[in-house]
């Protein structure tokens, strides 16, 4: 039987880790092993409870104990669940969003790059893409049209952080995901060599005079293929166009002339997974 605790003061230090702690604070760079996320909606802390993450703390309203988080908490019956009236919880930033339930949980290590390739032949590689929204919706892409794996630059938004998750629908709790190294040097070298080094052919979205369509039967041939995107605003860099294979670009019509990264991505991989 899970033990309730009620709060009634909004500076209830069982709330610090909800209300108080920035996402920073949170993952915990110096020890990815000691840091923190927060998981958003019944959905969400299921998903992320079936991919084994451990629980550290539930908060909910009072209503949903015995509702919506019962199947939730008869899983973790260890596991303190915090409560609190209504007006106590909407001062948390969001929560009106969350269904009413968010649940702290233990991040854990994350396998390496050459871990994730050995068994993937579709890999979706993000460049700097900052965004927490544009993140979650790309592994929803990624995990929906049969992407293997994601890898992520150091510049890269983290993909558990609290928008990123929820907006993924829990997703980033069912595709194997990791970093290209722990730098901002360490990209597009020697990030790309290691997925050049696993057999992988690589193609830069990028739109340029030269590229191949996206629909170019050469790219469906490719046995391993990692589809490289970039951030929102500025897309590719330079040296990473240069380094990879191919340079491919998705046909626009009526004179738009690109997509947002997370439209892209959702396009790319419907084709390249097909």
């Amino acid at each position: 039987m899970s033990r309730i605790v009620t709060i009634t003061d909004f500076q209830a230090p069982e709330l610090d880790v909800y209300a108080r702690l920035t996402e920073a604070q949170l993952l915990n760079r110096h020890c990815l092993q000691e840091g923190l996320f927060i998981a958003e909606s019944p959905l969400v802390i299921g998903r992320a409870l079936d991919a084994g993450f451990e629980p550290v703390s539930f908060l909910m309203e009072q209503r949903h104990i015995k509702t919506q988080a019962a199947p939730l908490l008869e899983r973790c019956p260890e596991v303190p669940v915090y409560t609190a009236p209504l007006d106590v919880l909407t001062r948390l930033t969001g929560f009106q969003l969350t269904r009413g339930m968010l649940c702290a949980m233990r991040r854990r290590p994350l396998p390496t790059p050459e871990e994730l390739c050995r068994s993937a032949r579709r890999i979706a590689v993000l460049e700097d893409v900052m965004n927490p929204t544009n993140v979650g919706a790309i592994f929803r892409s990624a995990a929906a049209l049969g992407m293997d794996a994601v890898l992520l630059t150091p510049g890269c938004s983290n993909p558990l952080y609290r928008r990123s998750a929820r907006v993924s629908m829990g997703t980033v709790f069912q595709i194997p995901w990791t970093y290209l190294g722990s730098e901002m040097s360490q990209w597009p070298h020697p990030g790309l060599d290691t997925l050049h080094q696993a057999g992988f052919t690589t193609c830069a979205m990028a739109l340029r005079d030269d590229s191949l369509s996206i629909d170019d039967p050469l790219l469906r041939r490719q046995e391993k293929l990692a589809v490289v995107l970039g951030t929102e605003g500025d897309g590719l860099k330079e040296e990473t166009i240069a380094r990879c294979h191919y340079t491919v670009r998705i046909p626009m019509s009526h004179g738009v002339d690109s997509l947002n990264v997370a439209a892209a991505s959702a396009v790319a991989f419907w084709q390249l997974t097909r």
